[in-house]
């Protein structure tokens, strides 16, 4: 029988696909929240893990497709299995046992939502840079000299704004939900939940995902906060301070520089 027809077309090689692709999306979003913690470091940490990945080039553009194509048959999968649940429902003791699972169901298909129009947005926002002007998108220079995006200053003024930071931690705790919901299904998908690990799975899932909103949230917090700031002499919000201990030399230098234009400004 053809490979594809078993993982695509028999439901038992859709729930196998679907946890294999929730897998990769899952270790994604770990690996996505790693990165963004870089922003409690020095600014030239995160605008230089930023920068290796930009200079992957056509290799970063076929990571991102990939990343889509799962995230399609992800979803794809999750639509038909809700429909083939959907009609395999029966009247009497059947729909009383199915009625648990529908719920959840019904839930994890608005989270997923939810969560597709975050990710639309998260793409257009930090990606295609497209839905603020130009001085959302600053650029900066690494202490060797090569000019790279400036990463930093980036989240730190998209979660200034309110309404996308509500947005953000009400994206980010749906998808927590979503993934603590998610891992269980993966593991009883692949034939590896029993009932001697069973509660254990449960309550390893709850915690991961519980980790994984409040840093999430932390950054957030952070930017909103002051507890991050822009360090970046040319952005709008700069508040660094002179023999600053955490920018160095270099940022305390331009800050002279930026007082000495601003004083001949108004001479």
């Amino acid at each position: 029988m053809n490979i594809l027809h078993v993982l695509f077309k028999t439901s038992i090689g859709k729930k196998i696909t679907m946890a294999v692709t929730g897998f990769i999306l899952f270790g994604f979003v770990i690996g996505h929240l790693s990165g963004n913690l870089q922003i409690f470091a020095h600014p030239d940490k995160i605008n230089a893990y930023a920068h290796l990945l930009e200079s992957l080039g056509p290799g970063l553009w076929v990571i991102r497709a990939f990343l889509l194509v799962v995230t399609a048959i992800h979803i794809w999968l999750a639509a038909q299995l809700t429909l083939e649940n959907r009609a395999a429902r029966k009247d009497g003791y059947g729909k009383q046992i199915t009625l648990r699972a529908t719920l959840a169901s019904r839930y994890m298909r608005w989270t997923g939502f939810i969560v597709l129009l975050f990710i639309v947005y998260h793409i257009l926002h930090f990606t295609a840079r497209v839905t603020h002007g130009s001085e959302a998108y600053p650029m900066t220079v690494l202490a060797d000299g090569t000019p790279v995006r400036d990463v930093h200053s980036m989240m730190i003024l998209g979660f200034q704004q309110p309404l996308l930071s509500i947005f953000y931690l009400l994206s980010i705790a749906l998808l927590s939900w979503h993934l603590s919901h998610g891992l269980v299904s993966m593991f009883q998908s692949l034939g590896l939940k029993t009932r001697v690990w069973t509660r254990f799975l449960e309550r390893f899932s709850v915690i991961v995902c519980i980790l994984y909103f409040l840093g999430n949230a932390w950054i957030v917090i952070a930017a909103m906060t002051g507890q991050v700031r822009i360090q970046n002499p040319t952005v709008a919000g700069f508040a660094c301070r002179d023999k600053c201990e955490i920018c160095g030399a270099r940022d305390a230098a331009a800050v002279a520089e930026n007082e000495t234009k601003a004083e001949d400004g108004q001479s």
